[in-house]
């Protein structure tokens, strides 16, 4: 009896050591850093810019970010979209890839040799698109997709760095028209199609200086200033979980959380405990209390601001778009540096008017009645920032 007790404690301390080392084993290869090799956002200019030639430069960088681990650049391919508010039958477009490495000369094939970047360190890609046409001013924008692979450990992974190119800028000499609201006028300024290597306070610089006077108010909308922040994701790069599959289908249609990736993006972006206790609280208030909504209250802002695709103009409407980080540091910086009152805002066709941020001096209620109307629009108006002129004092 002695002999068999003995072997089952044995066998249970062996077992327990064999789960403890199994968990050892995990839990360091969780903390493996794997292929982290991405590239950044990139840097642009015009090297031409004719009425029948735009020669567009285009840099990025691939950084490693592993401490000791060697990972492989290879299968690199560019391709582009371009959008344009015409025909593209007369317009031809080149695009060439080039390795910027040190004492390594340039392929002229397109062909990318893979390449070890190693730990800490980075090496440079750069694309040249030529576009050429009779009628290159219809265009508005090249979006951009660069595929490439990270090979290591972690075997082969595909990779996409998106990049949103902007080919037309509206004249900021040109003068619009103001519009007459019962406590303001109201502005809506028109620019370029807004990327991550834009600013807010650059856009109001730009486009809003001109027009702006003592007392005026700027607003911009939320999701241009997300876009300029870089809060927007592919939906080819989002991993839907357990959780964001099955809760997808307990929202209405018309919901951006009504899809697996869009709600994954919450998930992401909140929290899954977060976001399944709010689920569960909701849908208890909602059925016990009536009271619908709380879901979004305790699963966070972004559960109300996250668009899902078509939810923006294009070539955004192929993208998830978050809410934007910090607005209230957004439009402090937006004063301190152009000395205009400024404020983000989320505003729809429904007469809905959400102010996210808004500087000391700017009246909630007179933007509730200045943009009651929309007057940056819901479609393609490319008007995103709008200048209130108040003309009550007081408001």
């Amino acid at each position: 009896m002695n002999i068999l007790v003995g072997l089952a404690i044995g066998g249970a301390a062996a077992i327990a050591l064999i789960l403890l080392l199994w968990l050892l084993f995990e839990l360091q290869f969780a903390s493996r850093q794997g292929n982290l090799l991405e590239l950044d956002s990139g840097t642009w200019e015009f090297t031409a810019y004719e009425p029948n030639f735009y020669q567009l430069q285009l840099t990025f960088t691939a950084t490693n970010y592993t401490d000791r681990l060697d990972v492989f650049l290879t299968e690199v391919r560019p391709e582009v979209t371009l959008l344009s508010s015409g025909s593209l039958d007369r317009v031809i477009h080149t695009i060439k890839l080039r390795a910027d490495r040190e004492n390594v000369p340039s392929r002229a094939d397109n062909y990318w040799e893979a390449y070890i970047v190693k730990p800490g360190e980075q090496t440079k890609l750069e694309i040249q698109l030529d576009l050429q046409g009779e009628e290159l001013e219809s265009l508005k924008t090249a979006w951009l997709r660069i595929h490439y692979v990270a090979y290591g450990p972690e075997g082969r992974t595909q990779k996409l760095r998106h990049c949103i190119v902007p080919l037309q800028f509206p004249d900021t000499q040109q003068r619009e028209r103001w519009r007459p609201t019962k406590d303001a006028d109201v502005l809506p300024i028109r620019t370029h199609i807004l990327s991550v290597l834009d600013t807010p306070v650059e856009a109001i610089q730009r486009y809003v200086t001109d027009h702006a006077q003592a007392g005026d108010i700027v607003t911009i909308a939320e999701t241009p200033v997300a876009i300029m922040q870089g809060r927007w994701r592919h939906p080819s790069d989002v991993k839907p979980g357990w959780l964001a599959k099955r809760l997808c289908y307990y929202f209405q249609s018309t919901s951006s959380l009504a899809t697996a990736c869009g709600l994954q993006v919450l998930v992401d972006e909140s929290g899954a405990w977060r976001v399944a206790i709010a689920f569960i609280l909701g849908a208890f208030a909602k059925a016990i209390f009536r009271f619908p909504g709380l879901f979004y209250i305790l699963a966070g802002e972004q559960a109300r601001l996250i668009d899902d695709v078509t939810g923006t103009l294009p070539p955004y409407d192929q993208f998830i778009v978050l809410g934007p980080d910090r607005p209230q540091t957004v439009v402090d910086q937006i004063k301190a540096e152009t000395g205009l009152e400024a404020a983000i805002v989320d505003v729809n066709d429904l007469k809905r008017v959400k102010v996210l941020a808004a500087t000391g001096g700017v009246s909630e209620k007179l933007l509730n009645q200045a943009l009651l109307l929309n007057p940056a629009g819901n479609a393609s108006e490319q008007t995103p920032i709008v200048l209130i002129r108040p003309n009550v004092i007081g408001l």
